[in-house]
């Protein structure tokens, strides 16, 4: 298993990922990532100053992506915790864990201190994991991500 940085060529095959997790849990497609066009070209999105997506692969197969990105709107030194998906076969033998351990070690290498995410109901399983690595509930949605739908916002003191 080899947790990496996204290539151009891995665009179409995350894209895909991405949407097969929301196809998955039934989750709305329609302002969230599943609809938005930049999904398509992750690797482009990425090629700006402190933004980095990883990517997890084995055996040729990308199973899991996860990054850092400065979504607009967002305060100084905060950035949002992006692009968290992993394959269904994937999933429960510690590739979450690595993906996360590289992007928050991404955002506080770009000095980073805090890290905002959005989510869905349909994915009440990695909530509760983001509770216990130390996210905290929100009562209101930070920044512009354009992810209507995301009706669950979370933020984590880095340092």
């Amino acid at each position: 298993m080899e947790i990496r940085k996204i290539k151009r060529t891995d665009n179409k095959t995350v894209a895909t990922l991405i949407k097969s997790v929301f196809e998955e849990y039934n989750a709305p497609k329609e302002g969230t990532v599943y609809s938005d066009a930049a999904t398509n070209s992750l690797y482009e999105c990425f090629r700006i100053e402190k933004a980095e997506l990883w990517v997890a692969e084995d055996e040729g197969k990308i199973l899991g992506s996860c990054g850092v990105y400065p979504t607009e709107g967002l305060s100084e030194g905060c950035a949002e915790l992006v692009k968290f998906y992993i394959s269904k076969e994937a999933r429960g033998k510690g590739l979450g864990k690595k993906l996360m351990e590289a992007s928050l070690a991404s955002a506080l290498q770009f000095g980073y201190r805090e890290l905002y995410l959005e989510s869905l109901p349909e994915f009440s399983n990695a909530v509760s994991w983001y509770k216990k690595l130390g996210f905290k509930s929100l009562d209101e949605r930070l920044g512009n991500s354009g992810h209507s739908s995301c009706n669950i916002w979370m933020l984590k003191t880095l340092v």
